[in-house]
């Protein structure tokens, strides 16, 4: 039996909202959160969009018809999550966005490598999350295996930004860091600013945790006091360093 292909309206969506001028900086987007996650960040401000076999609360059919109804009065859509890759129907609902007209930012944690290289051609702008240095990424996701799928997505995005650099729709990009007392101390969030500018990144967010929306108290870990100390890092080693 032949399956069938999925299509923009299989995507299951948590939630959209219509209006943000954060979920891609400097550009009026409207930003869908797409269920499911297949990690368990400790610190994830949007724990209800974990649960990667949820049913989604609205249909893709709502959002095209905003999205008509927006047509030269939004620059972007941006696919936001949980985790967009891990939905096949991503790729027809990217397609379906570009063909109204918009541009398409990209939220991703590199999950799934594989998926998220079927769906960069079609992206013009990700923001890709770098959680942790390779030894303690486990200990962030919950998951095994994590850091080695998305050290290989960021390999996949620093490609795409290199080969379409010199094309008429460039990959822009932004790779994003949380801070967390009990994910790093000053020395360690160091080390990984280096080995990030050491693998040909230059645009680099360092984002605090903040508490609005996790879980309390925070799985898997111990309580932890303390602040992070953020003036030790190698900012001279990117064009773009954020601290948000």
């Amino acid at each position: 039996m032949t399956r069938r292909a999925c299509v923009a309206g299989d995507l299951r969506i948590a939630g959209l909202s219509k209006l943000s001028t954060v979920d891609w900086p400097d550009r009026l987007a409207a930003t869908l959160f797409l269920q499911g996650c297949p990690w368990d960040c400790f610190y994830c401000h949007n724990p209800a969009l974990i649960a990667p076999r949820a049913a989604g609360a609205l249909p893709w059919s709502e959002v095209d018809a905003f999205l008509a109804r927006r047509t030269g009065l939004l620059d972007a859509v941006v696919f936001s999550g949980g985790e967009p890759t891990m939905q096949a129907a991503l790729l027809p609902a990217l397609l379906a966005t570009r063909e109204r007209g918009f541009a398409v930012g990209l939220h991703s944690g590199g999950a799934y490598p594989a998926n998220l290289s079927r769906v960069l051609p079609y992206v013009d702008w990700i923001g890709l999350d770098i959680k942790a240095e390779a030894v303690d990424y486990a200990a962030v996701t919950g998951r095994p295996g994590s850091a080695a799928n998305a050290w290989r997505s960021l390999e996949l995005v620093l490609g795409a930004v290199a080969a379409r650099a010199s094309s008429e729709r460039p990959l822009r990009y932004e790779v994003r860091t949380t801070v967390h007392a009990i994910a790093f101390d000053e020395a360690g969030l160091a080390r990984l600013g280096h080995r990030l500018a050491d693998a040909g990144v230059t645009r680099w967010a360092v984002q605090r945790f903040r508490e609005t929306g996790a879980r309390s108290p925070l799985p898997r870990v111990a309580p932890r006091s303390g602040v992070v100390e953020l003036s030790g890092l190698p900012r001279e080693r990117f064009d773009s360093f954020t601290i948000r």
